[in-house]
């Protein structure tokens, strides 16, 4: 189907934003420091979109595109750092309102981000001539540390989040990348990273949606820090 990945956007977006409107979450009411956070990771990962696109790494399959592109991207790629970030958030939201004391303990959260960095580490180490590899596991160790740093109490419940979050992602994900098409809505140029995949998804994806969504997370917690102080 031509809109087949609009409609993938607009229906993982869809839910999640009517019920930000629910009287009792009112999620809605963060939308000035969510959007302005969004906004910057989509930026940063937009550039090395382009970029890529524009040299073969990966591209978009016309048969399920609307066909209007900008900058080599079609739009529904431009979307998507909206639309899906704010689906996924939702979910850590959700965790921090309704279960607002299910945390790992800080020493857990450590040995997890250790665990995390030391693996991403060697696994760059072994693959930096691969530039999807090379660019996306450097993002991951930057914004991982990062939080570690400054604001570990978000990785206390944002690895939870993330698990949730898989469920999903490996839905979404997965049709954009041939899980469910007799193409996929989204190739790769498997020279350019890894080849290893989970089931169509390729493993890359699982960091990139990783730096993405904490990226974004640890630039709401200070817009909204600046927020409080100026109200």
């Amino acid at each position: 189907m031509k809109y087949t990945y609009l409609v993938a956007l607009i229906v993982s977006f869809s839910i999640p934003f009517l019920y930000s409107f629910h009287p009792k979450m009112r999620l809605i009411r963060w939308w000035k420091p969510v959007l302005a956070a969004m906004s910057i990771t989509a930026g940063y990962f937009l550039i090395w979109d382009v970029f890529f696109t524009k040299n073969g790494y990966w591209g978009f399959n016309d048969k399920y595109i609307s066909g209007i592109k900008i900058l080599h991207l079609p739009i529904e790629e431009w979307l998507f750092f909206w639309l899906i970030p704010f689906a996924s958030l939702f979910i850590h939201y959700s965790l921090q309102y309704f279960k607002p004391n299910l945390l790992i303990s800080i020493k857990l959260t450590k040995l997890i981000s250790i665990f995390l960095i030391i693996g991403v580490l060697i696994l760059v180490g072994l693959n930096y001539n691969k530039a999807y590899t090379l660019i996306n596991f450097s993002t991951f160790l930057i914004i991982l540390l990062i939080a570690l740093i400054f604001k570990p109490q978000i990785l206390r419940r944002f690895y939870l989040a993330f698990l949730i979050i898989l469920i999903p992602f490996t839905l979404v994900n997965g049709l954009l990348t041939g899980m469910f098409t007799t193409e996929p809505v989204v190739w790769y140029n498997d020279l350019e990273n890894l080849g290893v995949r989970f089931i169509s998804i390729p493993a890359e994806d699982f960091g990139y949606t990783f730096s993405m969504l904490l990226m974004s997370l640890l630039l709401i917690d200070r817009f909204t820090q600046i927020h409080w102080k100026n109200n």
